[in-house]
Formats: structure tokens, C-alpha cells, sequence
């Protein structure tokens, strides 16, 4: 989302791609900058072209996930946004997570071996480094296209032992590892998902505080990875 991006951009004075890079129409915003030995490109999917909201969701971020890689050529990627938390697994508000698996829970394919690639779990790029040394939360993250939470997608979420939940991160991982491109998942928790308050009204009250907690996990974990090798992480 916008506003998950732009405390970032502002943090490495970063630039909007007067040039695009992507097909012409389509509404992904790139930002670009130098930060250190660093080559940072921040992409968003912008907004919807008919509503105007964000374009959310696994479909916008494998379009655009799979765009970036084809035209940028990234060494690593950086799924940076906000989640739902869940309290039983220690989850709490502005809570920032470093993502171990990731996988979806809400693409039920009750078929032998199609159950498993609807799940479609996988492993981010290893960082124990990165992880001990910034002192990050570690946990799993599932994802799927709804901000709230039904009966079915609540027992596949406990299957997959997540920590955290958003709508975009499984998607970012299947086009990275398609593709052969290492990513990590950074994850702040705007909201309790088996707490006592509505999703939507609790996401919306700690948006814009939980982006600034977001923004500063980034900038240390970019700080991190400066003058190092992957294998370093």
C-alpha cells in the first residue's frame, strides 16, 4: 500500500521513476536510489485504475512481483508490509516479524497432491544473521485475498502454524522461487486477528503508526545487508 511504501521512499530519499520500466497502462509505481553500495528499487502496485484504492492482494503482487524481477534483475527481494498477528502464537501490535514459510490459506483443493500446491508452502532465503543480530521475531506468515478470516481459512492458518497473515506474501514468494530470485518477508502487525476488536477498524487505527515501526525494521535491515554477500546474511 501506499502508505506502507512511502515512509520508506522517504527514508532513502528515493525517486519516482519519471521513465517506467513496466507496460505502458498499468498503474505499479516505481521508486529508485543509491544507498550506500546498495542499488534500491521500491515497487508498488499503485491504485486500482476503476476505484482508486490500493491495488492489494496476491494477484497485483504476482503481476508485479514477476514485472520487477524481468525488468530490474534484483540479487534480493524485500516483501516489506504490515500483517494481521495472532496473539496464541505471541503476536502483538507494531510487532515486526522476519518470515521463516511462508504459504496460502485459501486455496482449497481437496485432491491428492493438488491440496499441497494450493497450500503452496515454501521456505524465504535463510538470514539467520540478519535475525540475531537485529533481534527480530521469527515466524511462519500466511496469505490469502481476504482482510478478514473465515471458519475454513482459520483451520488452514492453524495448519500452516502462521504467526502472521497478509495478502500478498505466498504470491511474492511463488514468482521469486519460479524465478530464482532469493526473498525475505518483513511483516508489522497493525492488527490482533484473534483479538476483541473488528479487523478492518483495528488494521485502520494502527496503520500509520505500525508503517513507522515498518519503515525503521527496513532501514536496519537494508543497514544489514550493505557491503555484504548473501551467503553473509
Amino acid at each position: 500500500m501506499q502508505t506502507e511504501a512511502m515512509p520508506v521512499v522517504n527514508k532513502f530519499q528515493l525517486k519516482e521513476d519519471l521513465d517506467p520500466v513496466f507496460p505502458k497502462g498499468v498503474p505499479w509505481i516505481r521508486y529508485h536510489g543509491i544507498y550506500k553500495d546498495l542499488h534500491i528499487n521500491l515497487v508498488w502496485p499503485g491504485k486500482d485504475l476503476t476505484l482508486g484504492v490500493d491495488s492489494v492482494g496476491t494477484i497485483s503482487a504476482s503481476l508485479v512481483t514477476y514485472a520487477a524481477i524481468q525488468a530490474l534483475q534484483p540479487d534480493l527481494i524485500i516483501n516489506a508490509g504490515t500483517a494481521g498477528g495472532f496473539k496464541v502464537k505471541g503476536a502483538c501490535i507494531s510487532d515486526v516479524f522476519l518470515v521463516s514459510d511462508v504459504a496460502f490459506h485459501d486455496r482449497r483443493i481437496p485432491i491428492p497432491v493438488f491440496d499441497l500446491y494450493g497450500v503452496g508452502s515454501r521456505q524465504s532465503f535463510s538470514t539467520p544473521n540478519l535475525l540475531k543480530e537485529l533481534n527480530l521475531k521469527a515466524g511462519k506468515l500466511s496469505t490469502g485475498d481476504s482482510l478478514d478470516m473465515s471458519p475454513q481459512d482459520e483451520a488452514s492458518i492453524v495448519a500452516n502454524e502462521a504467526t502472521v497473515k497478509d495478502m500478498e506474501g505466498a504470491a511474492v514468494a511463488y514468482v521469486a522461487d519460479l524465478l530464482k530470485v532469493p526473498a525475505i518477508f518483513i511483516k508489522a502487525v497493525t492488527d490482533i486477528v484473534d483479538g476483541d476488536k473488528p479487523t478492518a477498524e483495528e488494521f485502520l487505527q494502527n496503520l500509520a503508526a505500525v508503517t513507522a515501526a515498518l519503515e525503521q525494521a527496513v532501514a536496519q535491515v537494508v543497514d544489514f545487508i550493505s557491503g555484504k554477500c548473501l551467503s553473509e546474511l
